[in-house]
């Protein structure tokens, strides 16, 4: 067995996309800890802070499939590195915030400077990760979006018992600066040109592709429907998640705000080992069977029931660690299905991963822009906090249905008109 070296070029990317994924999502949901500063100060309602939640996501919708496009045509390397620069501009920005018109500003430059990061990403993995450790590579990326995800909460209150909630909005986004600065210097398009680069990882990575040019976008649209419609039941429970968890402790369980980000951190860290857990588990599924239907399909499946079924004693309880070991339960099952899924789009379509899984993620966008302020309305008006999971557990039992239909061992293949038109726009 080859002993797995950190130093490696295989290693540096995979590390370099782990702190991508995990300062995204610090600067993502750091709003949800930070709302308890601004939302007083700015005197904002439980739907307006919703509205704050989900203001990111519009932007972030539009450029799933454009920015997962450009990342297939023009390259991954340069994508991340304009999207990064902006992202952290943005969050810098949130910190000088005067009221919800500037709020909502701020966020709306953050989604559209994280709207093309996951496909571009997976665009990057579709050359650099070897097909067998799909999973595992989507798995432990995504887990290190959890990471950020858990020590948002207790780093956010922190910054915010020292300074103020302004300033853990500078933090962050000196973070995302510095990690584009890094990205440059270490990450090659193409393995081949990598100073790091053995003949041995050559050996095992996918074989170099034309770049997609020519995307047939009806016929690969309709293709990850299904996928794409999955992955929006996953979304609006992740969406639902990250935005009221940590207000979910402070209010439903009238806890401080210091515990409050203690539990919400606990509840984020089973998604962690979920994430992990789901790549690793999907890769030996499918070296065990060989089946793709299996490793991908049928284990989302049962981990979207899982998911639901841990939910139900929500309703039916106030207990503070009942409840807690139900959002934690629930969000370990829901963040198994984050390695299986994030792979099928270059299972599917690798020579168009990076718009295959742009299409795929408008599912989760879409969720982020509706869950949140569903919500919040819910919370305002019936002032229950454990009304919006019923959407969660409803839309759950959907996934449970249709990740049958996502057919992940069928790859998409062109037709000969459509692989002459590719062949023409590169040239062949």
């Amino acid at each position: 067995m080859k002993r797995f070296r950190l130093t490696s070029a295989t290693s540096i990317v995979l590390v370099m996309l782990c702190i991508m994924y995990f300062i995204t999502y610090l600067d993502r949901v750091n709003v949800s800890t930070a709302a308890a500063g601004f939302g007083k100060e700015f005197q904002l309602t439980h739907t307006q802070v919703g509205l704050v939640f989900s203001a990111f996501a519009y932007p972030y919708l539009l450029f799933q499939v454009i920015g997962g496009w450009v990342s297939d045509r023009f390259g991954a390397k340069r994508t991340l590195l304009f999207c990064g620069a902006i992202w952290g501009v943005a969050t810098v920005l949130t910190g000088f915030a005067g009221g919800l018109a500037s709020l909502l500003a701020a966020r709306l430059l953050l989604g559209f400077g994280e709207g093309a990061t996951f496909p571009a990403a997976t665009s990057a993995m579709s050359r650099w990760v070897a097909k067998e450790k799909r999973g595992f590579a989507q798995g432990i990326t995504h887990a290190a979006s959890r990471v950020g995800n858990a020590v948002a909460p207790a780093l956010i209150v922190l910054v915010m018992a020292n300074w103020g909630w302004r300033e853990s909005f500078y933090i962050c986004g000196a973070l995302s600066l510095l990690w584009v600065v890094v990205w440059a210097v270490t990450f090659t398009e193409h393995p081949k040109d990598h100073p790091r680069i053995t003949p041995e990882e050559l050996a095992v990575l996918p074989a170099p592709k034309p770049k997609a040019a020519g995307v047939p976008w009806s016929k690969l649209f309709r293709r990850m429907a299904p996928v794409t419609i999955v992955y929006f039941c996953y979304g609006w429970t992740l969406w639902l998640f990250l935005s009221w968890i940590p207000l979910y402790f402070l209010h439903n369980h009238h806890l401080q705000l210091q515990k409050s980000a203690i539990f919400a951190s606990v509840v984020f860290f089973a998604g962690v080992i979920g994430d992990t857990l789901g790549g690793i588990v999907t890769d030996w599924i499918f070296k065990r069977t060989g089946s793709l239907k299996r490793a991908r399909s049928w284990m989302v499946s049962v981990c979207m029931l899982l998911c639901l079924l841990s939910l139900i004693p929500l309703m039916f309880t106030h207990d503070l660690y009942l409840s807690i070991a139900c959002l934690a339960s629930g969000f370990f099952f829901a963040e198994m299905t984050i390695g299986p899924m994030w792979a099928i789009p270059m299972d599917i379509a690798p020579q168009f991963s990076g718009t295959a899984s742009g299409m795929m993620n408008t599912g989760s966008a879409s969720a982020a822009i509706i869950s949140p302020v569903v919500g919040g309305f819910l919370i305002d008006h019936f002032g229950n906090w454990d009304l919006p999971f019923v959407g969660s557990m409803l839309l759950m039992g959907v996934g449970v249905v249709l990740a049958f239909r996502m057919q992940p061992e069928s790859r998409f293949a062109l037709d000969p008109a459509d692989s002459a038109k590719v062949s023409a726009s590169l040239g062949v």
